[in-house]
């Protein structure tokens, strides 16, 4: 093991300790007295912010029309020591998709957009290939749940210092395909959201982000919120300033905002669309946005989602539907979620690339105190049962042997010591049976014993069939999602096999790149392998299957798969093409 893996382990073995002030007790459960929510949240958030060395979050807790409590916690600009308040503006990230569909679903109720026609017909300029022939068009409906089958992101000049304006996505990505069949399966696409902004921005006749001021913001008396092509906010890795990048993909993430105006947001939300005496969403819009549009999907897996909203990953029991959405970049974390049953939200913005777990964890603990003192619903901690361990059986140890893609990448699994050893992102696990059916994940320590960590007690694996398909999934308390699927090795086309070896990006990267690509062979798979500069000690490895012999597709299931490698022909050299960048072959 590397020196480079220790920050990565102390951090999960941070997640053990314990915070040395106790947590507040609460003294009385008058219903609307929200003391203790605050007492316990201050405590949390201060926590969570030492065990992850958080410079700056801000929250809002919001009930029906009141605000009753904001708070900044740390620093908004930490060398000018200048203070997280409420009105501080942060990037909120992915919270922005929520916005760009009530605009589209805005539209619909004029008429101007139908969300279950072809999205050509409101955005004719738009054109992708296809290797699905007989599978139905992407829709307004399916971008909004992440089920349009479009690219999860067109890589090249997508995150960088100084970003082309959205809408060039459109013509970038008339060469690629379609990943998935629409409405097959859940791919999370920021590039479905660039493209429903552009569509918001052809049918109303007004730039994107000039309509969404005119449209949301000042209704809404949002008046620090925008839409903007660059961040222009500060951002910390571990309490140090670390360089800012821009998405080009201003409609799935470039929402510049603060915790008071998303509070206004949210009131409009519990209020069925009204803002004072302005109806912004009409009622049907905002309930429709909120309900369960792949509840009958084969490949759901409870990963539940609405327009805009995800329907999944936050739980609250005695809560009814809990309604979020995260806002994950590489320097900063958000969440906003609501309670629509009761009229509860909370917003968390923080600027801080350590935050995404705390921003989540923070934002359950909300809700659950919030209904608690609003209706008295009590939710006594759970008392985790863990099933005892087991040797693992001589058929589980043939269906793990193998490759699997997973949410952390391509994954190697070995059972020839009669284990289950998992090597992923440059680190080694194991996966441990129990006699309840279920896997736990443990670490493996130097790449040798295996201990539990923090980060992976609650997690949960198990296995299903689904239209042929070998898929693993994961399991959270009762969530469950789609964490991976078994590859089964291809034939791989000799243009490919003698193309193996290292290639390099042809051009000026105005961003975050790898330095080096390697695509291999690895017993049987066509396999990619990328380290970055700012993550040294994490290997990106990802699978290939052949389609012809000229082009692989990303193999697996869901977000970020099933993209395209291609060979090309510039400059008198052989090329290889993905995601809009040209890598050029180096010597060894």
């Amino acid at each position: 093991m590397s020196c480079r893996q220790f920050p990565l382990i102390a951090s999960l073995f941070l997640l053990l300790g314990a915070c040395a002030t106790p947590a507040p007790v609460a003294v009385n459960n008058t219903r609307g007295d929200y003391r203790h929510t605050e007492n316990y949240l201050t405590w949390l958030v201060d926590r969570e912010m030492a065990q992850n060395e958080i410079t700056g979050i801000s929250i809002a807790l919001v009930d029906d029309q009141k605000v009753i409590w904001q708070k900044g916690f740390g620093h908004a600009d930490l060398e000018n020591n200048i203070p997280a308040t409420p009105e501080t503006i942060y990037r909120a990230g992915s919270i922005a998709k929520v916005f760009t569909a009530a605009a589209a679903m805005q539209l619909a109720e004029q008429g101007k957009i139908d969300i279950d026609q072809p999205l050509a017909t409101a955005l004719p300029e738009f054109s992708i290939k296809t290797r699905f022939p007989n599978a139905g068009p992407v829709t307004p409906r399916n971008v909004m749940t992440h089920h349009s089958g479009l690219p999860s992101n067109f890589f090249k000049d997508m995150f960088v210092r100084d970003p082309a304006r959205f809408e060039t996505v459109i013509e970038s990505i008339r060469d690629e395909h379609l990943t998935f069949p629409p409405n097959y399966v859940f791919s999370y696409s920021n590039v479905g959201m660039a493209l429903l902004g552009a569509t918001v921005q052809k049918v109303s006749g007004e730039p994107f982000d000039d309509y969404m001021e005119r449209h949301f913001f000042q209704p809404l008396g949002m008046k620090q919120s925008s839409f903007s092509p660059r961040a222009i906010t500060k951002a910390y890795d571990r309490n140090k300033a670390t360089e800012v990048f821009s998405l080009r993909d201003m409609p799935a993430a470039n929402l510049l905002s603060n915790v008071v105006d998303l509070s206004q947001f949210l009131k409009m939300q519990f209020a069925d669309g009204k803002s004072g005496q302005q109806q912004v969403l009409s009622h049907t819009s905002v309930h429709e946005m909120l309900r369960v549009q792949n509840a009958d999907f084969p490949l759901t897996f409870q990963q539940y989602v609405g327009l805009g909203w995800m329907m999944n990953g936050i739980e609250v029991p005695g809560g009814g539907l809990v309604a979020s959405h995260g806002g994950s970049l590489p320097d900063s974390h958000s969440m906003m979620t609501i309670l629509p049953e009761h009229k509860l939200g909370v917003v968390i913005l923080s600027n801080s690339a350590t935050s995404a777990g705390a921003v989540s964890k923070i934002a359950a603990e909300a809700l659950r105190l919030m209904l608690e003192a609003k209706t008295g619903i009590r939710q006594e901690a759970a008392v985790a049962v863990r099933s005892p361990e087991r040797a693992p059986t001589a058929e589980e140890l043939r269906f793990f042997n193998g490759h699997f893609d997973t949410l952390v990448g391509l994954a190697k699994i070995s059972t020839g010591s009669g284990k289950i050893d998992a090597d992923a992102v440059g680190h080694h696990f194991q996966l441990v049976p129990h006699e309840d059916g279920l896997f736990s994940l443990k670490y493996k320590v130097l790449g040798m014993v295996p201990v539990r960590v923090g980060a992976f007690e609650d997690i949960r694996l198990s296995r299903a069939t689904v239209n042929g398909r070998q898929i693993v999934v994961g399991r959270i308390g009762s969530e469950s999602l789609m964490f991976g699927e078994k590859l089964n090795p291809t034939s791989i086309p000799e243009t490919f096999l003698q193309h193996i070896g290292n290639y390099e990006i042809v051009g000026k990267i105005d961003g975050p790149a790898p330095n080096q690509i390697l695509l291999k062979e690895d017993d049987g798979m066509l396999v990619g392998e990328a380290r970055f500069p700012e993550r040294p000690e994490l290997l990106l490895r990802i699978g290939f299957h052949p389609v012809s012999d000229t082009e692989a597709v990303t193999a697996g299931l869901g977000s970020g798969r099933g993209d395209t490698l291609r060979f090309i022909r510039e400059d008198d050299e052989e090329r290889l093409g993905f995601s809009g960048f040209k890598l050029r072959k180096i010597a060894n």
